[in-house]
């Protein structure tokens, strides 16, 4: 399988992703509620001016407009019959952007949760999940997508079914979950967790890391906390760091973060230290703040770990479960763990067809 990402992984230090889809298009006109993927038809030039903006930040990946692409999230703006069509056209629209920038920018097809909560626990068997991803992961390669990156995820059923469903389309994995709930995810992950899964899902994983949540300094104590994992269970995939642009806050009935231009330069730097070798941002990371984070990055020397102190004081409080997590206490509660955080070990029978 030709991997571009560990081709790029082996020529750089770092490899900065870009920033915020969702937040970005808000300001470019996006109602709440909408479906940001049916720009890629209804918008495409505002779709490439996001890209291109983020390319000429610095951007050595750029995230397709396609976090909500399957078939049950499509199905909520009545479009669930559009799955090729609107993914294929996010990958379409990276790709012109990524052919035509100075450098290599390669183009991860964003693929998100489904929404739905997975068996045992809910209605939608593993199989029926991935055969959705496996429908979004064939139109984003057709689209000219290098990488299936898989994020904000939070169970380990819905892990299982992501790389079931991408896993023989040819390209490199990547996967990312949401540390939001002390230190663990909504479904009670932790960042070992999200380590050890890899191991047991008979694919090569060529990434690994932690998106969105609740601040860049809970995503610093998460790398610290898969780096740890890393050597636990003997495996070496590349950790991703994706944080959010500071803290939401309540600004004149909208949503505002907090993290200025320094703060993300300051993680993005703390991040590489600890151990990430992809960094970006997530909500409410613009090209500015991306900017500052390659300024940053291009600078760094690296460093020794941070630690816990200085997390806290340069980026803001951590939570109880990933301080606990990091002194090697896993029973602090965060959410319920489904299946115990064991239930990836399975495996299931591929979907057939092109579906």
């Amino acid at each position: 399988m030709l991997n571009k990402l560990s081709d790029r992984l082996k020529e750089s230090r770092i490899l900065l992703a870009d920033g915020a889809t969702g937040t970005n298009l808000f300001s470019m006109g996006l109602q709440t509620g909408d479906s940001p993927e049916l720009w890629n038809i209804d918008h495409p030039d505002r779709i490439t001016k996001l890209h291109q903006s983020f390319v000429d930040a610095g951007s050595d990946i750029i995230l397709t407009n396609s976090f909500g692409g399957t078939h049950y999230r499509l199905a909520l703006h009545n479009a669930g019959h559009r799955v090729a069509e609107l993914n294929r056209a996010a990958a379409e629209i990276a790709r012109k952007v990524s052919d035509s920038a100075p450098r290599n920018v390669l183009v991860a097809g964003s693929i998100g949760p489904t929404g739905e909560i997975l068996a045992p626990n809910g209605l939608v068997s593993i199989d029926d999940a991935a055969a959705a991803f496996r429908e979004q992961a064939l139109a984003l390669k057709e689209g000219g997508a290098d990488i299936m990156w898989i994020e904000t995820i939070s169970s380990a059923e819905e892990i299982e079914a992501a790389v079931l469903g991408v896993e023989s389309i040819g390209l490199p994995v990547v996967y990312t979950v949401s540390i939001d709930t002390n230190g663990r995810t909504m479904m009670g992950l932790t960042a070992a967790d999200t380590i050890r899964i890899s191991t047991s899902l008979n694919t090569h994983i060529t990434a690994v890391g932690t998106n969105c949540g609740i601040g860049a300094s809970e995503v610093v104590a998460a790398i610290k906390n898969l780096t740890t994992a890393q050597e636990t269970f003997g495996v070496k995939p590349a950790l991703v760091a994706k944080a959010n642009c500071g803290i939401p806050e309540y600004v004149d009935g909208e949503i505002v973060y907090n993290g200025t231009p320094e703060l993300m330069a300051l993680y993005a730097t703390m991040a590489a230290n600890a151990g990430a070798s992809i960094i970006g941002g997530c909500c409410g990371t613009s090209p500015l703040h991306v900017k500052a984070m390659r300024d940053a990055i291009d600078q760094w020397t690296p460093g020794p770990t941070p630690s816990l102190e200085e997390i806290v004081s340069e980026l803001g409080e951590v939570t109880q479960g990933a301080k606990a997590q990091l002194d090697g206490d896993l029973s602090v509660a965060g959410g319920s763990a489904t299946g115990k955080g064991a239930r990836a070990s399975r495996r299931r029978k591929k979907p057939s067809g092109n579906t």
